[in-house]
């Protein structure tokens, strides 16, 4: 139960006055915005909106073809005709919204009902005398317009058909001729209307066809675009890269020749004095080592070597490569497996750069790995390609992690370019092939290299 409390306000002056009735105005604005934007929702669909309309014209025609006089014993109960009638077409409408994949079922089913009640009506009013065939027109128009131009001139027929039952059982009998006439007035508009519809209906159809495909070429454009811009920025970076490792690699050469220098001239010494200083330059070696191959990465992404295709055994460069980090993987506590499928065939290849494209996914293996754990090479024919994979016991990868994998520069290591995988990518895609990866939580990763085993020469 609702409570009105009226509490006494101090009087307001004249803005705030204005202010108030302003605010008043925006809430009932507001709210009447609210209510029509939920009726108009309700009426989004166009099974909706011709359930509304066929109710708007069927009950607002039987309303206002009861102003006619009738004869008193033809005499009927408009009023309740009219609310019964609408009644059933809201029915007809919840049905619709309820069940909407059942939509075309439905009209038809409705479409049938008000034939047979137009029918009755008519008998009950007096048979060919009767102006209530009048409703035949707007129940036809409107079918005409949804279902088309064949089921327009079916509902036709049919109703010229029950005008002339009606008027056969409603004596006197008026004859054939006004049952062609109505026939022929209701078949020809809704047939038209039909037409008209199935046009109108194409139409949209094709306006939405070139809209979706506008969407999508503005996509694939702004994709394009976006790539573009990341293709520029790797161009720039790529030639910093190249300035920056032209610049640092004269200094690490020269450090290098100093302290292989500096390493005789200490090894000439006595021992005991000498041990310390030989340990720092072997520490100055090995970091200009490490400089020197950051470098080298810098120069391979920003100064892409072009591949020199020969034919060689895939087969042999898997073994090769396991036989080249065993001894590092034992020192670590690690083991590696190696399995090559006899049915890979000799391919072309550029031997130097597809043995970089693995050895990057074998490093990256090794990292992921602890004491104890195992990597695997493997090389299969699959189809019309080869694939080679490289898989590890590891802890796998985080999705937020792989989906940047590919991108130059990205990194989770404290130390390293981020270049290795971006790298890899090239060099198969150079081959014409690409990269493939899965990884599980706890379950390790494995990365595979698939090439075609017929090269695309371009």
């Amino acid at each position: 139960m609702a409570r009105i409390v009226i509490r006494r306000c101090p009087p307001l002056s004249g803005r705030a006055a204005v202010r108030a009735i302003v605010a008043t105005e925006v809430v009932v604005t507001t709210a009447e915005r609210k209510r029509w934007h939920a009726v108009f929702r309700l009426l989004e669909r166009d099974e909706r909106v011709f359930a509304v309309l066929l109710a708007v014209a069927m009950v607002g025609g039987l309303a206002t073809l009861g102003l006619v006089p009738l004869r008193p014993r033809q005499a009927i109960d408009l009023y309740s005709l009219v609310f019964w009638f609408g009644a059933y077409k809201v029915g007809i409408f919840a049905l619709v919204t309820v069940t909407p994949r059942a939509t075309r079922a439905i009209f038809l089913g409705a479409l049938a009902i008000d034939l047979l009640l137009v029918f009755v009506l008519l008998t009950l009013t007096g048979g060919g005398d009767s102006l209530f065939y009048l409703l035949f027109f707007p129940l036809v128009a409107v079918n005409a317009y949804y279902f088309g131009p064949w089921v327009g001139l079916s509902a036709a027929l049919v109703a010229g058909a029950l005008y002339t039952l009606s008027a056969w059982l409603m004596p006197p009998w008026v004859g054939w001729t006004p049952a062609v006439i109505l026939a022929a007035l209701v078949g020809l508009p809704a047939v038209t209307l039909g037409l008209v519809a199935e046009r109108e209906r194409g139409a949209r159809s094709e306006v939405e066809r070139l809209n979706q495909e506008l969407t999508g070429t503005l996509t694939r454009l702004q994709a394009a675009q976006e790539e573009l811009l990341v293709a520029e920025r790797m161009a720039t970076v790529g030639r910093l890269s190249l300035k920056v490792a032209h610049e640092v690699r004269n200094p690490i050469s020269a450090i290098e020749l100093n302290a292989e220098i500096l390493q005789e001239i200490v090894g000439n010494q006595a021992a005991s004095e000498t041990d310390e200083a030989k340990a720092l330059v072997a520490a100055i070696r090995d970091q200009v080592k490490t400089l020197d191959a950051l470098t080298e990465e810098y120069l391979t992404f920003a100064r892409f070597p072009r591949p020199h295709f020969e034919e060689d055994a895939v087969n042999d460069l898997v073994r090769e490569l396991a036989d080249f980090i065993r001894p590092v993987a034992t020192r670590q506590g690690l083991t590696v497996r190696v399995e090559t499928d006899g049915d890979v065939p000799l391919m072309e290849i550029d031997r130097g750069l597809l043995r970089q494209a693995v050895l990057n996914l074998v490093k990256n293996g090794l990292e992921a790995l602890s004491r104890g754990g195992e990597l695997m090479l493997t090389s299969r024919r699959d189809g019309d390609a080869v694939e080679l994979s490289v898989s590890d016991s590891g802890g796998g990868i985080p999705d937020d992690v792989g989906r940047r994998l590919f991108e130059p520069f990205f990194t989770t290591k404290p130390q390293g370019t981020g270049l290795g995988l971006s790298i890899t990518r090239q060099i198969t895609e150079e081959h014409g092939g690409e990269v493939r990866w899965t990884s599980r939580p706890g379950s390790g990763t494995r990365f595979t290299i698939r090439l075609p085993l017929k090269r695309t020469h371009g």
